[in-house]
């Protein structure tokens, strides 16, 4: 799915200039680094019928979207067995593995990626990844993409007092990696971690890669795009580099 020209243009008023000088990007995992809402997808349209969730039917990506991408592992738990949390969390640890199991040669990383991860390091910024996955998942993706070396640090929404799509995370990634707000911004691709995002007062770039546009939109991202390749991106991101070499030169 590709992000709308019209509803998402970035011009000479990007919506990331203000961040001048540049001092860190946050990224989320799932879906964000990795086109990894398909395996998902597959290990709850295979698990779900076998506990009689939607009477057998297996589920839709509609449905997959709208209610399950993206959210903690806490809320999926009391989503699917609301009278037995405990079952729930079983459950959710069952699925997690099966995505495991799926995720062995089927990971792909998101268009663009390592071009980014250059253009992050050239620039000498700060890094993190912040994510509701649980750390095994995580760390595995991150270890598939080859980008173990890259992140500062690895948050999880679990480690926090509340996951996405409350701030706590990215509001403990800021802490840590002791920047400021005001000189970062955050690419995420679900409902749940943009308005996590916005919540902590962040400008969120959003990517369409398994999500509904206007179900993004409604969360209100600065803009949205294909993936790390979309022009929309490098014209922000080289508006960020102009505004940051005027500030260097009037110095």
């Amino acid at each position: 799915m590709t992000a709308s020209s019209a509803e998402n243009s970035v011009d000479s008023a990007s919506p990331l200039s203000r961040l001048a000088p540049l001092e860190a990007i946050l990224f989320d995992v799932d879906g964000t680094l990795c086109d990894s809402d398909p395996i998902h997808y597959q290990a709850y349209r295979e698990m779900l019928p076998e506990i009689g969730f939607n009477g057998g039917v297996p589920i839709t990506e509609q449905f997959y979207a709208e209610y399950i991408s993206g959210k903690h592992n806490e809320d999926m738990a009391k989503f699917f067995f609301p009278d037995d949390h405990q079952q729930g969390l079983k459950f959710t640890d069952e699925k997690e593995a099966m995505f495991r199991r799926l995720e062995k040669d089927k990971l792909k990383h998101v268009k663009g990626l390592y071009k980014l991860k250059k253009w992050v390091e050239d620039r000498g910024l700060k890094h993190a990844a912040v994510t509701n996955d649980p750390r095994e998942n995580a760390e595995l993706m991150i270890s598939d993409l080859s980008l173990s070396d890259f992140f500062d640090f690895v948050i999880l929404g679990s480690e926090c007092e509340h996951g996405k799509p409350f701030p706590d995370a990215y509001l403990k990634a800021l802490e840590l990696l002791k920047v400021s707000k005001d000189h970062t911004f955050i690419f995420e691709d679900s409902v749940s971690g943009i308005k996590a995002g916005v919540a902590a007062a962040m400008p969120v770039v959003g990517l369409t890669t398994g999500n509904p546009e206007h179900l993004l939109m409604e969360a209100k991202p600065a803009f949205l795009i294909r993936d790390f390749e979309d022009p929309k991106l490098w014209a922000a991101l080289g508006e960020l580099d102009r505004k940051a070499a005027t500030a260097t030169g009037a110095d």
